[in-house]
């Protein structure tokens, strides 16, 4: 079971990839982890990522896509993953078709109106990355992780004018991303306006028909 999952900041794109990942025992691919995972290391490529990220500008496709190629070499690949933001480019999603099949590819989407009010109480754990969210999904004890125990935080860069400029950078860059799997019939756009549990109704049904798919 091979998946992408796309969505702008807010969308709830990443909670949902960590729901399906949990249900299905797959792992989350996202390349902002995998950046973190590769400076751990020290690695050539991963000092080459950091002086592009110590500029603030993007790492080239070239060593991203060696990082994503590391990772899907891992044994817990061998049965799927999820994607959560990977690919952002048309040709990073050219790139990933010779390197992997995608089974299926979900796309998030919610008025401007909603994510602003999400993103506004969202939190996420400093050790683990789970993300929660003061109005839909609040750790049990304030300010620790329900997962590890790690430290709740807010993004510094939860603010309107962030928001706004964050979105607009992600629907520039992903339209042809999400018109490329379209045209491929492999695309299910959702309206995830709605809340989380509502939201995981509409995934299910898809995500049950692809497993018996695999099974068969």
């Amino acid at each position: 079971m091979r998946l992408i999952f796309l969505g702008s900041a807010g969308v709830g794109k990443g909670t949902y990839a960590q729901l399906v990942a949990k249900e299905y025992k797959l792992p989350i691919i996202s390349s902002g982890q995998l950046l973190r995972e590769e400076l751990k290391q020290s690695t050539p490529d991963a000092l080459k990522a950091k002086a592009y990220m110590d500029k603030g500008v993007l790492v080239p496709n070239k060593l991203l896509n060696q990082f994503v190629l590391n990772r899907l070499s891992k044994k817990d690949c061998k049965k799927g993953f999820v994607f959560d933001g990977f690919p952002r480019s048309l040709e990073q999603a050219k790139w990933l078709d010779k390197v992997t099949p995608i089974d299926l590819v979900f796309s998030f989407v919610a008025p401007k109106s909603i994510i602003f009010k999400r993103l506004s109480g969202r939190m996420f754990c400093v050790k683990c990355n789970i993300v929660y969210n003061k109005e839909t999904k609040e750790p049990r004890k304030n300010g620790v992780c329900d997962s590890c125990g790690g430290k709740i935080a807010q993004r510094d860069d939860d603010t309107p004018v962030a928001i706004k400029k964050r979105i607009e950078i992600y629907q520039t860059e992903v339209k042809k991303v999400i018109e490329y799997y379209r045209k491929g019939k492999i695309l299910y756009e959702i309206d995830a306006s709605y809340n989380l549990d509502e939201v995981h109704k509409i995934i299910d049904p898809v995500m049950n028909i692809i497993d018996d798919f695999d099974t068969d």
